[in-house]
């Protein structure tokens, strides 16, 4: 049955906070704080009462609505006020947006204990209850607009005289909520990443729930906000929701229990037919076409556009989905998801991600309950049609072709294709793929998140660059990874059958030199590797004798290119930074790049209470990304000493002029790559069906000499021989 209460009329838009109230303060004592224009307002005049009864408004008590000198009462039509309500100056203008014009002032609406700044337009809102609206904004048909006093405003509190049950989570990574975090408003995709990591870790987690509960106040009987400018029309239900300036909130059917965060340079946008409960939107969002959200945050400037369903998880920033579903999930900086038929579920999504149509990620249990977990690292891309199950772990920058894959994979070398070959029933990994045959996405990615990087707040400094320290590190893991396999496949051959029981070190030892000598023998052996896939099939690596070469190159490339960007002026100032310079693990943190060690002190740090709230947390992002190019320098100075086998002492001029050489032509290898990877379009005589003539084609697409992407890089490398020319000479190399 209902509950429905009666009671007395008098007490409309009175009692606000229903439990007992501070020692010498009334219901408004938070009101006022939120409001700093209290003392702004005067009461009525007898004039102003008589005009406002003659326009058909209606109060309780006349004496408690208060009004600023520049009030007008012939604004003010059709109204009914209950308790006590404060009108800032209305003048006989009209405001107008998008072509959309109303005339100043309060109309056809029911108002409870509300405040407006100056010049507002309120038209027909049904109820409009306990909300403090700027100046020049504008509320047009609206059904329900109200705040309740226990108001969370989506963040994952609870209130006095609440129970812990009524608290919000987010499930993110794992649908039987194991790694659940409490929502709140500035929570950066670092903040959720460890939050959901180290399990384990009692004192941690409690520390991070301090944080969120030592943010907000707990005590009751705070009104939603309205900022300056923003435009609320033909929206249904708006409850305990606070919205920032600038926002447009147009046609949503239900919102409720959220901050709306919008600035002037940073405008938020809500649309038709959407239904959000239970979260976070961050500066610059835009949510459009019927989108359902629940339990949710999304980073600044994200997107959810077009009947997309947004259910416990987190969107990182510059993110868009589309249409589809996404449960359960932490998806870090930079993720596309465009199409109705694709799906991700428990699932950390690391970002600079495209998820193709028809791509199930996390759809396939395989234990006895809802448990299982996807890890992706950043520049994941599943293709047509792909179906991932449950545990599966995946390297940087891995594309993985159309299949359905039915047992669990962990593939760890970066820049790799994963094929399931059906017709040889075997899974099929190519090492380097995007380096061999589309070098033109790749670094077109790296260019063009740089480019769609919105954020007006760079807290965490996210890394874009395809070679960092992240994936280096996972390319010297896929060089052993190739050595070990290269050596079983060449003693497997029957003419090579070993005298001895050969270790990993002697495997590694005879594929080294295989594919640094003999690449033309290699590219002849059936290489198998293990450990990949959770099955008894054979896995595959194809093209290892190209790969290998590359990623060679490419770690070289990132360790010059890490040295001419640090603008050292000697080689004696390069020793100095060497000489403490070593690799190590790095993890990508919410799509900032840190050292373990670094992190590792962070959370003892954070245990010990050395950092104890969350803008501490987010001031220690900032300091790290302050020392990211000195740590990415001693990384990169390493991994180039560790490819080329040289020590620090053995280190000379002479040696490092000659693989800055080499480095150059390795970028114009990559200049070639990118031109021959995005000519292969305009070649292609089926994509030529299309058009009559090329004149056509090249007045559709863009003609190839007019890439700017690829005139770019062309600049770029003449840019960088400048600069390698430059050094070598000043260092007297």
């Amino acid at each position: 049955m209902n509950n429905i209460q009666k009671r007395p009329l008098s007490e409309l838009g009175y009692n606000f906070i229903e439990t007992t109230l501070p020692k010498g303060k009334d219901e408004y004592y938070l009101r006022n704080e939120q409001w700093s224009r209290k003392d702004q307002y005067r009461k009525l005049t007898a004039y102003e009462v008589e005009a406002l009864v003659r326009n058909d408004n209606t109060s309780d008590d006349w004496n408690i609505i208060f009004v600023s000198d520049e009030f007008n009462p012939q604004l003010v039509q059709h109204c009914h006020f209950f308790g006590m309500v404060r009108i800032g100056k209305l003048e006989p203008y009209y405001l107008e947006f998008h072509n959309l014009r109303m005339p100043v002032g309060l109309y056809n609406s029911t108002i409870c204990a509300c405040d407006f700044g100056d010049n507002v337009v309120v038209h027909n809102v049904n109820y409009l209850s306990h909300y403090i609206l700027g100046n020049e904004v504008i509320v047009a048909n609206v059904n329900e607009m109200a705040t309740t006093d226990y108001a969370k405003f989506g963040n994952g509190i609870v209130k006095e005289g609440e129970n812990e049950n009524g608290r919000i989570w987010m499930e993110l990574c794992n649908e039987n909520g194991g790694r659940s975090v409490m929502p709140f408003d500035g929570m950066l995709p670092g903040d959720a990443y460890l939050w959901t990591r180290y399990r384990d870790d009692d004192t941690l987690q409690q520390q991070f729930k301090n944080f969120t509960e030592k943010q907000f106040d707990k005590r009751r009987g705070y009104y939603g906000m309205v900022g300056d400018r923003t435009v609320i029309k033909n929206c249904k239900m708006i409850k305990d929701v606070t919205i920032g300036t600038d926002a447009y909130l147009k046609g949503a059917n239900k919102l409720k229990n959220l901050t709306i965060n919008s600035s002037a340079d940073a405008s938020s946008q809500i649309g038709e037919g959407c239904e959000m409960v239970n979260g976070v939107v961050g500066y610059g969002c835009r949510v459009f076409y019927g989108v359902k959200a629940v339990r949710f945050v999304m980073a600044s400037h994200s997107q959810l556009k077009y009947g997309a369903r947004l259910i416990n998880s987190y969107l990182g920033n510059n993110a868009t989905i589309s249409c589809c579903e996404v449960l359960n999930s932490l998806i870090f900086p930079a993720h596309e998801q465009h199409h109705n038929n694709s799906f991700l579920c428990a699932a950390l999504i690391m970002g600079q991600s495209n998820m193709a149509a028809g791509a199930t990620i996390g759809s396939n249990h395989n234990s006895r309950g809802a448990d299982g977990e996807i890890i992706a690292g950043r520049g994941f891309w599943p293709g047509l049609c792909v179906s991932l199950k449950h545990n599966s772990k995946f390297a940087t920058f891995t594309l993985i072709s159309k299949g359905n894959y039915m047992s669990e994979l962990n593939i760890p070398i970066p820049f790799s294709l994963v094929v399931n070959d059906e017709h040889d029933n075997r899974l099929k990994v190519i090492p380097g793929y995007w380096f061999l045959h589309n070098m033109y996405a790749i670094a077109r990615n790296s260019w063009k998140y740089v480019d769609r990087d919105k954020r007006t707040d760079k807290v965490q400094l996210i890394e874009y660059d395809y070679l960092a320290p992240d994936s280096v590190e996972e390319m010297f893991q896929a060089l052993a990874i190739m050595e070990i396999a290269t050596g079983k496949a060449w003693y497997a051959l029957s003419e090579n059958t070993p005298k001895k029981e050969l270790t990993e070190k002697d495997l590694r030892k005879k594929g080294k030199e295989l594919l640094l000598h003999h690449q033309e023998e290699v590219s002849r052996l059936h290489i198998l590797t293990t450990g990949f896939e959770n099955s008894s099939r054979e896995v595959q690596l194809l093209k290892v004798h190209r790969a290998y070469p590359v990623f060679r190159e490419m770690i070289v490339l990132y360790g010059i290119k890490n040295i001419l960007a640090a603008n050292k002026p000697s080689f004696l100032a390069l020793q100095a930074v060497a000489k403490t310079a070593k690799r190590g693990d790095w993890l990508n943190i919410g799509g900032q790049l840190m050292k373990a060690d670094t992190v590792t002190l962070l959370k003892s740090k954070i245990k010990k209470n050395k950092i104890s709230s969350w803008p501490q947390l987010h001031a220690a992002y900032e300091e790290i990304g302050s020392d990211y190019a000195a740590d990415k320098l001693q990384h990169a100075i390493a991994a180039l000493l560790d490819i080329k086998e040289v020590s620090l002492k053995d280190l000379t001029p002479a040696l490092l002029a000659e693989w800055m050489n080499e480095t150059t032509r390795t970028m114009e290898w990559i200049t070639i790559q990118i031109k021959r990877s995005r000519e292969k379009d305009y070649k292609n005589p089926f994509r030529q069906l299309a058009y009559e003539s090329e004149k056509e084609m090249n007045a559709v697409v863009g003609s190839l000499e007019n890439n700017s992407f690829i005139n770019q890089t062309i600049t770029d490398l003449e840019s960088y021989k400048e600069k390698v020319h430059q050094i070598i000479g000043e260092w007297e190399l």
